[in-house]
């Protein structure tokens, strides 16, 4: 539908100058030529206004120079406006957006965006997306909009992207704040922030309903030459990594003169979290699973053996309904249900452990996704999951019982992320670290050998532990069957053949998952021929380097350590032997970091082969990217290689 508030805004004068010549006909960036489009130049201004009550406006203009088809997708335009309760929302007015253009008869052609094709989009019961495509998109074009969002949430000033998936000459931002309030302003980003000493602007603001007035600070926040922000594997949420600055309100002065604090301690958030009748009051109630769990323990007294009971126990009972978030629906009613949001389920296990006399409490975190929390400026809103802990002896466990493949004390990666909250009725609540107790991995066996019909026979056996198994329980569970779940890895190497199969320890949730299997592969139509290859690596093939970047400016973080291992040993007929094979390598990460080993030894007519790749650490610093980018680069060359096999004369 249309979207009929807006109004085309005529400015005498440009806010970023002039569109010029040289613009115009300008063929790639210098800075990255590579790039499908760039930032000419970006400004944001950003000021309160009294309307019925204090708003922020933001003043956006921008222009962006496209180089090729491939960067039209700039001129697809979204703006996401907050819906809060109270019949609070933001508005965009004032769009107005044109594109320039050199004809080939070599004259400037202009178009302008009809404001009639901008649309409102409901995205969810919190976001509305304001949506529009600038005309005549052409090679070599010049794009430039500009809009007012008005916003009646004050208590976080506008923040500013300087980065984004483009390059950008020149991002400036400038604020206008009345000396009434007052806001932590925080910069992340790798990049040099260019900062003017703030500017006094006096009697600039009227409000809280009195003729007084107040005076202002204008600062302005540049950053020049700023790289495209190039998403590779291995990140956390991209949030992290932006260079962004931010505002959160942290005190404010009313029209009476009295000063009113904003900026929570965590004392605060712990009062306010565990008074709340939909977080901490529903841990009081310890007699909602009184019943259930002394039943289920019987006389059991080992505090290890009754948490992993109550722990299966919660985790065969509930359905998590796939949403997430801090505050259950109710614990009682998610019980009886049999399902529940990630609050209901993890909330009830810490109830559940508690009426067992377990000292047991709920961990606040913010998934990898979401993004690592601000851990200065306490703010609820910014968890998004719970999870439970309990503590044993001398040692505590971290549980999620939300995924019936997890095991005891083994969280989901999503929820390996820097730091979590650790809430508590007896003491302040406190931060722990949310890392992997374990590893994942993945062990190969192959014992084979090759008939002279060009038939590889033998067995094949998988072994896989920690976060592995938990994987691989989860895609053989997709399945009706574990005969399904054959059947299609059968399909998945249309020239092997299972001929016998077992799988071991699948509901075994601590134990290692084993798979074993009696295969034929039809590797060869004949061994009638002068020479042949043979790709050892089918099991563990790793085709490409995941890490592309020349460097970069953040860690890789894949949340689990990791190990991989391949033993084969295979037989083939004496009429050949082997003239070229994978080299063996050695090759290390610093501070022991990890490694990647590949060992062989022919011997007669057998060749046994040995790898192993291990990655000892969770996260690698950008200072440890280039060696484990020169790992990679080893492990893809390795794996390229075949044994070239060749007749005996």
């Amino acid at each position: 539908m249309s979207f009929g508030i807006f109004r085309i805004h005529i400015c005498a004068k440009n806010p970023i100058g002039e569109l010029t010549n040289e613009e115009l006909t300008m063929k790639s960036y210098t800075g990255d030529t590579s790039a499908h489009a760039v930032v000419l130049k970006e400004l944001g201004n950003a000021y309160f206004k009294i309307q019925q009550d204090s708003r922020i406006i933001l003043e956006y203009t921008v222009r962006i120079k496209i180089f090729d088809d491939k960067g039209f997708d700039e001129g697809n335009v979204i703006i996401p406006i907050y819906k809060g309760d109270n019949l609070k929302y933001e508005s965009v007015t004032n769009v107005s957006g044109t594109t320039t253009y050199i004809d080939v008869d070599g004259k400037k052609v202009k178009a302008s965006l009809d404001t009639k094709s901008i649309i409102k989009e409901n995205k969810n019961k919190n976001w509305d997306l304001v949506k529009f495509t600038l005309p005549d998109l052409h090679e070599g074009c010049i794009i430039e909009y500009s809009y007012k969002l008005t916003s009646p949430f004050i208590f976080n000033f506008r923040s500013w992207e300087f980065q984004s998936d483009i390059p950008k000459i020149e991002s400036k931002y400038v604020t206008t704040i009345p000396q009434v309030y007052h806001y932590n302003i925080s910069y992340k980003g790798p990049y040099e922030l260019i900062a003017d000493l703030p500017e006094l602007m006096k009697d600039c603001f009227t409000g809280g309903g009195s003729d007084l007035k107040t005076d202002c600070w204008k600062n302005t926040y540049v950053l020049d030459s700023i790289p495209a922000f190039v998403e590779e594997a291995y990140m956390t949420a991209r949030s992290n990594f932006l260079s962004t600055i931010n505002f959160e309100l942290s005190e404010y002065t009313d029209y009476m003169g009295i000063k009113h604090g904003v900026t929570k301690e965590w004392k605060n958030i712990d009062e306010e979290l565990m008074s709340s009748d939909v977080f901490g009051k529903q841990l009081q109630k310890k007699d909602v699973f009184a019943t259930e769990i002394k039943a289920l323990l019987g006389k059991q007294t080992d505090e290890l053996l009754k948490a992993k009971t109550i722990f299966k126990h919660i985790q065969k009972w509930f359905k998590w309904d796939g949403s997430i978030g801090i505050y259950p629906d109710g614990l009682r009613k998610a019980y009886e249900k049999r399902s529940g949001n990630i609050a209901d389920i993890n909330l009830s296990l810490v109830s559940a452990m508690t009426s067992a006399g377990l000292f047991c409490e709920p961990v606040l975190l913010s998934t990898r996704n979401n993004g690592i929390i601000n851990k200065l400026y306490p703010v609820v809103s910014d968890f998004n999951y719970v999870i439970a802990r309990v503590v044993i002896g001398e040692k505590s466990y971290l549980m999620d019982a939300s995924d019936p493949f997890l095991p005891f004390g083994l969280l989901p990666i999503q929820c390996i992320n820097d730091q979590g909250r650790v809430m508590s009725f007896t003491r302040p609540s406190f931060w722990i670290d949310l890392k992997a107790t374990h590893k994942s991995v993945d062990s190969y066996s192959l014992v084979l050998s090759l008939d002279e019909t060009g038939k590889i026979k033998g067995k094949l056996t998988n072994f896989s532990i920690g976060y592995e198994a938990h994987n691989k329980r989860k895609r053989i569970k997709k399945f009706n069957s574990v005969e399904e779940y054959i059947e299609d890895l059968d399909e998945r190497y249309p020239k092997m053949k299972i001929l016998k199969s077992e799988i071991s320890n699948l509901d075994s949730l601590e134990s290692t998952l084993s798979e074993s299997y009696e295969i034929e592969i039809d590797a060869y139509d004949n061994l009638n021929q002068e020479k042949f290859l043979y790709n050892p690596f089918l099991m563990v093939k790793l085709t490409e380097n995941p890490f592309k970047l020349a460097e970069r400016l953040y860690a890789v973080d894949w949340g689990i350590p990791s190990e991989t291992r391949l033993m084969l040993s295979l037989t083939f007929p004496d009429k050949f032997r082997v003239v070229s094979s994978p080299a063996t390598a050695r090759l290390g990460l610093p501070l022991d970091g990890g490694l990647f080993i590949t060992t062989q030894e022919i011997s007669d007519n057998v060749i046994q082969l040995s790898q192993r790749t291990l990655f000892n650490k969770s996260i690698y610093t950008p200072e440890e990217y280039p060696y484990l980018k020169e790992l990679f680069n080893k492990i893809v060359d390795n794996h390229k290689t075949d044994f070239v096999f060749e007749k005996k004369l």
